[in-house]
């Protein structure tokens, strides 16, 4: 079988001399495949004395954070999920403080926290209780203490979780190895025991978690600790060879389908006739026989049964279908049953947007800027799950019949929180279609959600003239420069601060394009003043003016030429 993260794990917490702990301390292994896209998370809080609710500041950090952190999607990274939860608990606790205690340290704690996904352990942590990692004789601080010293006998936390209405939060990757061991504390166990000896007592009972949790704890309180103590350890007995693609190809191990005609059932799938074929995939019109609805059914091609990344590809097109829920984006169902590979989506009845454009040729500005919003939305659905489409073209948006559009063929897509996980496969093989792929991904540097700004600008220009921003071409981008044709030499009617706007979008520069989708869209909408014709070279202000003006130089040096030949 293959192995799966597996750690051991004790905790001892005592109040001490003070009446109640406000410590807190916890940690969380899930079961099934959110083992692998999640990973197991631990955490640790100390209550502050002088705020009157620390002790529940405490339980709510820790508890709030094993359980949200679960819940977010499992596209997002590790740090994403992290930053977002503790985020809106730090402002909770603010408000709760101010509005129970009337005060802004009425509910304070400090916090750390260790993520363990695939082989990489992600620390956050806000405070002065801390993290340390054990390794073969090794013994390491992962986190610094937020103090301040005001002199040699006061000091006082200088960050700390429901102090302020925004915490920063210290956050780093540590990689992992089997037999490590992470050792979490509240201040009442680390300013009574040195370095020295939390790294003995972990050597002298590592291998029995609770005993040497216990003898830490109270050699700390024999040792004088006036306060609550904790001590919390976790050792990695098993690291996942388990990798990012066995996500997806668990369901490789099903059957290829077999060839499918019109009138054949499978897994109660009636279909009806095929919409589209190529030597990658079939795709089918299918009537689930149960519903009674229409639906897409996507088969693999036979020819790549053989192939990993093209099975990686095709897998991950349902992967972020059913976690993506947008009126923009065609949903992909989960089959009731499954015999065979194949994937189910939404039926769309319409057309794809390039089919539109080849029937009603080029569209007016009004439907141009509607058509763009409703991409818009729908990728914005994909950004606030960390991933980006990476194709996005004319052949992979649909049209209904009522003029809504949804965006399809998610093969490509990037997903932060997948890349997270540990990979055999070769993905350096640049993404997106050529004559729409932003320069970066074409060059195989990694797509971000600017690259699909790019290829959505690409598709306006061609809505707006039936024409592309760099001209149709077979060669990659990196082997040639880019110049942009203005969209007023193929449509002189469209306004100078239109043609800016696309002409910002599609920046061969991702750094010079639009931060935000808004921003490309009030632009279409709106005239902005910062794109000035006078700003423009003659070339692009007006293309025939400089051809005309080049070719009666041509002219006029043609006629000097001939004068002095004639001398």
């Amino acid at each position: 079988m293959t192995p799966t993260l597996q750690i051991d794990y004790a905790c001892r917490t005592e109040a001490g001399d003070k009446p109640e702990n406000a410590d807190a301390s916890g940690a969380k292994v899930p079961e099934g495949e959110l083992l692998l896209t999640k990973g197991v998370a631990a955490a640790i809080a100390d209550g502050m004395s002088a705020s009157e609710g620390g002790r529940e500041a405490a339980e709510i950090c820790v508890t709030g954070f094993l359980s949200d952190y679960f819940s977010t999607p499992e596209s997002w990274t590790v740090r994403t999920s992290g930053a977002k939860i503790l985020g809106a608990i730090n402002r909770w606790l603010f408000g709760q403080g101010q509005r129970r205690y009337d005060t802004a340290k009425g509910m304070v704690t400090t916090f750390s926290a260790a993520v363990i996904k695939s082989t990489t352990a992600h620390i956050f942590h806000v405070g002065d209780s801390r993290i340390y990692l054990y390794r073969d004789g090794s013994f390491e601080q992962l986190t610094r203490d937020h103090r301040v010293w005001l002199s040699q006998e006061r000091e006082f936390l200088a960050r700390a979780m429901g102090a302020d209405p925004h915490v920063d939060i210290d956050y780093r990757k540590v990689a992992l190895e089997p037999g490590d061991l992470l050792l979490f504390s509240t201040d009442g166990v680390h300013e009574y025991l040195t370095d020295t000896q939390l790294q003995r007592f972990v050597e002298e009972f590592g291998y029995n978690l609770q005993q040497a949790a216990n003898r830490i704890v109270e050699t700390a309180l024999k040792n004088g600790s006036g306060d609550n103590v904790t001590c919390q350890l976790v050792r990695i007995l098993a690291l996942p060879s388990e990798k990012e693609e066995d996500i997806l190809l668990r369901l490789s191990e099903l059957p290829f389908p077999p060839d499918l005609r019109p009138g054949m059932r499978i897994d109660g799938y009636e279909i009806l006739r095929e919409l589209h074929a190529s030597r990658r995939s079939e795709v089918f019109l299918a009537l689930d026989t149960e519903s009674g609805d229409k639906v897409v059914l996507k088969t693999p091609s036979a020819n790549y049964r053989d192939d990993p990344e093209y099975l990686d590809a095709f897998l991950h097109e349902e992967w972020v279908g059913r976690r993506v829920r947008n009126a923009h984006v065609a949903r992909v169902m989960e089959p009731r049953r499954r015999r065979f590979l194949y994937n189910v989506s939404e039926y769309v009845e319409g057309m794809s947007l390039a089919q539109w454009m080849q029937d009603n040729g080029t569209a007016t500005l009004a439907q141009t800027r509607a058509f763009a919003a409703q991409i818009i939305d729908g990728l914005r659905a994909l950004h606030r799950l960390e991933m980006v489409h990476q194709d996005l073209k004319p052949d992979n948006i649909l049209i209904d019949s009522h003029g809504t559009l949804k965006l399809i063929d998610f093969g490509s897509a990037r997903i932060a929180g997948l890349e997270e996980i540990d990979s055999d496969l070769e993905r350096a093989t640049p993404q997106g279609t050529l004559n729409y792929a932003a320069p970066e991904c074409l060059r195989g540097e990694g797509c971000t959600r600017l690259s699909d700004l790019y290829s959505l600008g690409v598709i306006v220009y061609e809505l707006l003239t039936g024409q592309l921003p760099y001209g149709e071409t077979d060669t990659p981008h990196p082997q040639r420069k880019l110049i942009y044709r203005p969209a007023r030499g193929h449509l002189p009617a469209i306004p100078l601060w239109v043609d800016g706007a696309l002409a910002k979008a599609v920046h061969p520069d991702p750094r010079r394009r639009y931060d935000h989708f808004s921003e490309f869209l009030h632009d279409l909408s709106h005239p902005n003043t910062g794109f000035k014709e006078k700003d423009l070279p003659l070339m692009e202000r007006n293309p025939v003016a400089f051809w005309r003006g080049l070719a009666g130089l041509l002219f006029l040096a043609n006629l000097i030429l001939l004068y002095l030949l004639a001398r």
